[in-house]
């Protein structure tokens, strides 16, 4: 347990403040009950980096006794020399299998961690963000991770106990030919000073690159219709041509980097290595030393040197995935869910507007001056010409914004005091253009839940699904967003789904636009028929037979509400509604 604390406190120590506790919650997720297969790996590879420190000795003995010992000592070294085989096998057999399962498991809990960050972001947030952002960090960022500072973890004490070790024997052997080995050491040291700070920028920098791809990647592929039906293949290959370059010319850079600090460390360790061996030469010829010793010292100078000629790779690296830690910490932070009063899974009065005026942009309103109770377990339609500002409304009360004038109050409650979990307790929306996972019918439906199989056949059945189960079953897997079903069929998941959950309020943005006239009527009468449920409803459909089953219908011109009232009444005003509803009667 100590060593872990010792491991999260090292490597939490670069960066400001805030940084350091966003990047320390994200490491300790690495060791979430993890620790005790983490102290194992670790003490296992010690003790092999142990037994490599050992061998030099084990050389040195065999040499001096082959220059002047006994078949006996030669027979006990044969003896000491299986026994070390042996033990060594079986510590790297255990050193790579606990060393691997931690990793495994390190970023298993790191991922689901980042992941569950992502799913805390609000609506509002989460839909100003870029999404290549987080799908490169959770895939080529995983990647760097693991390797520069999950296995470099292991590396660096590794190579510690190899340094120290070593030392310690060189100064067993002989002190003034340890110090020789130290100032020789020092060139590498001064590659790592020269070159580290370079190779960190270049690891974020193709970070950021691989994140712009992933992004035009996305956006290619998901408009692969219109590119075919407007024939602009070449141009997008183009496109990616250029942005695939870019890409490849950063990861060159970066390692190109990395090669020239590798040339340069052992560059200089090659000249440590001369000078550590024509110095011991010089000893051994002396008679201070043997030539065992000189052998010894040898072996036991890689074992300094290697440390040293790693080290500037191996720390540039663990600042850049710092860096990379950072970023995604930063990301998940930046815009998170709404901290706030958390109220009851209940609405008893309504949900008001007061003097409401929003803008997407400064200076050209959205709504203007909205004033409107919408009263708890009442029906309302929402209806108005193309750019009225009704879906607006309805993302406004589903919290999507927040930078609106006036209030939005849930019994009383300002909507900006809510916190974004009781929210979403309180609401569910069905719009017109619906996700399907690339998973069954049925989980689509539950959202990957349990539920109890009566409350889910209510849902079916209200949603009018009971035919496309009957044909398919409820195991039948939809493909890719739904490749798999009718745009009508995906209507009526997304129904259904938000049914099942039984929120207080139910808001629909054109929930209907894909049904047909006879299957649009049955399931917007099942859901106006269900008590106690306030329902919001945006819809294009002025047709008679629906409009009449709202309590009232609320019409939209110009980002104000021009008009509202039942249908009759509507109809009876002769005003802006009646206009459009015969346009709507001409046109069917």
């Amino acid at each position: 347990m100590r060593l872990k604390k010792f491991f999260v406190s090292l490597e939490a120590v670069f960066g400001d403040r805030n940084t350091r506790l966003r990047r320390r919650r994200f490491i300790q997720a690495f060791y979430e009950k993890n620790h005790l297969i983490f102290f194992i790996a670790m003490v296992t590879m010690l003790f092999h980096s142990a037994l490599d420190v050992l061998l030099a000795y084990i050389m040195q003995e065999l040499l001096d006794t082959a220059t002047g010992g006994s078949i006996r000592r030669i027979l006990e070294l044969l003896f000491m020399a299986g026994t070390y085989a042996a033990v060594y096998f079986m510590t790297v057999l255990c050193a790579n299998f606990t060393r691997n399962r931690f990793v495994r498991r390190a970023l298993v809990q790191y991922k689901a961690y980042a992941f569950q960050k992502i799913t805390a972001k609000s609506i509002r947030s989460f839909s100003e963000e870029n999404t290549s952002r987080y799908i490169s960090a959770l895939t080529n960022d995983v990647t760097s991770i693991e390797q520069n500072r999950l296995r470099a973890i292991f590396t660096f004490a590794s190579r510690a106990l190899w340094f120290f070790g070593a030392l310690g024997m060189m100064f067993w052997y002989d002190w003034s030919m340890t110090l020789v080995v130290i100032g020789l050491c020092m060139l590498p040291v001064l590659v790592s000073v020269a070159f580290g700070g370079r190779l960190v920028r270049e690891e974020q920098e193709v970070s950021r690159r691989n994140e712009a791809f992933v992004g035009m990647v996305k956006d290619l592929l998901s408009g692969f219709t219109v590119i075919k039906s407007f024939k602009a293949e070449r141009e997008v290959t183009a496109l990616f041509r250029e942005e695939n370059a870019e890409l490849e010319q950063k990861k060159y850079r970066r390692q190109m980097t990395a090669a020239t600090i590798d040339v340069f460390s052992y560059g200089a360790g090659a000249l440590v290595q001369f000078g550590v061996f024509f110095y011991g030469a010089y000893l051994a010829v002396s008679g201070r030393i043997t030539a065992g010793v000189v052998v010894a010292f040898v072996q036991l100078m890689n074992y300094v040197l290697a440390p040293v000629q790693t080290l500037p790779n191996l720390f540039a690296s663990f600042k850049a995935a710092d860096g990379l830690i950072d970023k995604l910490a930063d990301a998940v932070e930046s815009n998170s869910g709404r901290d706030g009063i958390h109220c009851e899974n209940v609405l008893r009065e309504g949900i008001t507007l007061q003097n409401v005026t929003f803008s997407y942009d400064e200076g050209t309103p959205v709504l203007q001056n909205i004033n409107i109770t919408f009263s708890a377990g009442k029906s309302y339609a929402i209806v108005g010409g193309s750019g009225s500002g009704k879906s607006t409304l309805l993302h406004l009360i589903l919290g999507s914004f927040e930078d609106y004038k006036g209030e939005v109050l849930f019994d009383g409650l300002e909507l900006r005091k809510i916190s974004s979990e009781s929210l979403y307790d309180l609401l569910s929306i069905i719009q017109q253009n619906v996700f399907v996972f690339d998973s069954s019918i049925r989980n689509n439906i539950t959202m990957f839940r349990n539920f109890d199989q009566k409350l889910v056949q209510d849902a079916i059945e209200k949603a009018g699904l009971t035919a496309l189960l009957k044909e398919r079953g409820e195991e039948y897997q939809c493909g890719e967003n739904g490749v798999g079903l009718s745009g009508g069929e995906r209507q009526r998941i997304s129904i259904a789904r938000c049914l099942l959950r039984k929120t207080p309020v139910l808001l629909m943005d054109e929930a209907t636009a894909s049904l047909d006239t006879e299957t649009a009527f049955a399931v917007t009468s099942s859901i106006l028929e269900i008590e106690q449920l306030t329902r919001i409803v945006v819809t294009h459909r002025l047709e008679e037979k629906l409009l009449t089953q709202y309590d009232e219908i609320i019409v939209m011109r110009g980002g104000s509400i021009c008009e509202r009232g039942t249908f009759a009444e509507l109809m009876a005003r002769r005003e802006y509604f009646y206009s459009l509803f015969m346009v709507s009667k001409a046109e069917q």
